[in-house]
């Protein structure tokens, strides 16, 4: 077979109907054209028309210097399918330490994937394997990977470690991890492992977009705990929406996520904990220009990270649980961390507290935030039944109730037969229900409750406050805040809560507002030792 730079892969052999198996022929045109680069340094593209061609029962092995072209999202389909082989993972293309020896002096380089569309709906694998990915590509060096539409997969959609040098933009991924309930490795949209290229990794995600993923929308995950977590990487103007998180940092150095919205995800917007596969937390990342909102649990969630990370200029409303959430995980890192900084951010709407902390902080500055009506969840316990009560996919309905708007969020919701949902958000008569999973459709496993079904809602807890301290904090600077609640009815309790089981060491708590809170400006359960306290308003 002759080698030109450009091939058309139905000159090829590939047919691109729908039913012929067109992967013998994508990996012959793709080994012709790798050892034609490899013989004369000189990288080459396959350019495949619109049509939906069949990739069964085996992964195209890649080879460096060789681009994948397509017509389009909507017009070059690669769909994938295991039927004759159930227990393999069938990515669209694969290069890996694990099968083919794959490190950084034997890598895939100058390679570009482009415009088409992978459907992993047809691999289904015995037990959950966590290569059955769209492309599943690691050491990659000069990569590029643009405006693709990944969705459907059994595992993650865009699964590629160890990107040196390489873009990764216009990315779409949908309901991948199919078969990962949320508690294996892998299951996202975009996943990427890091530290396989050392201290430094120069990595740009931008404007993508991973909604309904069974794990994580975008997520960086460092692949042994005793390499050193990479600086280099950027997350920029991507969306994440009804993922199980948004985007999270397991493992990074110096992450930069910048103008993201992270919306509905179910357990947090944006997560560093030791959550990844080597429990390690990302540090010294900086997170700014976002918009963290209607989460159904935490808007952030911090943990298991020795620090330094900045939180400046966010928008993080209505979410479900606690705005910002500082906790660590087991099994991760626990010591203090040092030089946690939220600024500028405007907290307001969420169910809890604005601001809690539940491990411990070293110098921590949170100064210019405006920390707001939090504590929403603020409707007491209540049960009903019978006529006018009725349930879609979704919602929850009691043409006779007469709740607080916003005054169940994040509760769980209990109907007769012990099946429970999460609230999202409700109005005076329904209540809105988060999915029974990412990328679901309903909130009911076993069908939506017949009209009439008896239902009940727990308590609100108290307090419920603009910044709770519930861990050691040392040497704290608290500074220019505007920690109020000017809602009707007000619901965030107190700005400033010591609970009993924390310590307030020194530090610096000066100019702050803390007037307007439904119950009283502070509560101290626990007296602060030290520090200069002064000309706090309210």
């Amino acid at each position: 077979m002759t080698a030109p730079l450009t091939a058309d892969a139905h000159a090829y052999g590939l047919v691109g109907d729908g039913t012929a198996d067109d992967r013998p022929a994508l990996q012959k045109l793709v080994d012709a054209l790798g050892d034609a680069t490899a013989a004369d340094g000189r990288p080459r593209t396959v350019r495949v028309p619109a049509g939906r061609y069949a990739i069964r029962d085996r992964p195209v092995l890649w080879r460096s210097g060789v681009s994948l072209i397509g017509a389009g999202r909507g017009a070059t389909c690669f769909a994938l399918a295991n039927p004759g082989a159930p227990t393999r993972p069938v990515p669209l293309a694969w290069f890996t330490t694990a099968q083919h020896g794959a490190d950084r002096d034997h890598h895939i380089a100058d390679v570009t994937f482009a415009h088409f569309e992978i459907d992993g709906s047809q691999v289904e694998t015995e037990e959950y394997e966590v290569l059955a990915k769209g492309l599943g590509l690691q050491y990659v060096l000069r990569g590029r990977f643009t405006d693709l539409y990944i969705h459907d997969t059994a595992a993650t959609g865009f699964g590629c470690d160890f990107l040196q040098d390489t873009v990764v933009e216009g990315v779409l991924a949908e309901r991948c991890g199919r078969q990962d309930p949320g508690e294996e490795m892998g299951g996202a949209g975009i996943g990427i492992g890091v530290g396989g290229w050392g201290p430094v990794e120069r990595l740009a995600v931008t404007d993508c977009t991973a909604t309904g993923n069974g794990t994580n929308g975008i997520f960086l995950e460092l692949q042994q705990d005793d390499w050193a977590p990479p600086r280099g990487i950027r997350v920029t103007a991507c969306h994440t929406e009804d993922n199980r998180y948004g985007i999270s940092d397991w493992g990074a150095d110096g992450l930069l996520v910048t103008g993201c919205t992270m919306l509905g995800n179910h357990v947090a917007g944006f997560d560093v904990s030791a959550q990844g596969t080597t429990s390690v937390g990302g540090r010294g990342g900086i997170v700014t220009g976002c918009v963290i909102d209607g989460n159904v649990g935490d808007g952030i969630a911090l943990g298991n990270t020795p620090g330094p990370y900045a939180f400046r200029g966010n928008r993080v409303s209505g979410n479900g649980r606690y705005g910002y959430w500082q906790h660590n995980l087991a099994g991760g890192d626990q010591e203090p961390a040092t030089d946690i900084v939220l600024e500028s951010n405007d907290i307001h709407d969420n169910a809890l507290d604005g601001i809690r902390v539940d491990a411990p902080l070293h110098e921590p500055a949170f100064f210019g935030n405006r920390i707001r009506n939090n504590g929403r969840r603020a409707a007491p316990a209540t049960d009903g039944g019978g006529e006018g009560v009725h349930c879609g996919p979704l919602s929850l309905t009691d043409e006779n109730a007469d709740w607080l708007p916003g005054g169940h969020r994040g509760k769980e919701l209990t109907v007769g037969d012990g099946r429970n949902a999460v609230v999202r958000d409700n109005t005076a008569t329904e209540l809105t229900l988060a999915p029974g999973r990412p990328g679901a459709d309903t909130a009911w496993p076993g069908g939506t409750p017949a009209p009439g079904t008896a239902y009940r809602l727990p308590d609100c807890p108290a307090p419920r406050t603009g910044l709770t301290a519930a861990a050691a904090v040392a040497h704290p600077y608290v500074h220019g805040n505007r920690v109020r609640d000017d809602g009707h009815p007000r619901t965030q309790t107190h700005a400033l809560w010591i609970a009993h089981e924390a310590t307030w060491t020194g530090g610096r708590v000066s100019g702050n507002d803390f007037g307007g809170n439904a119950s009283a400006a502070t509560r101290f359960d626990s007296a602060p030792s030290g520090g200069r306290w002064r000309d706090n308003d309210g």
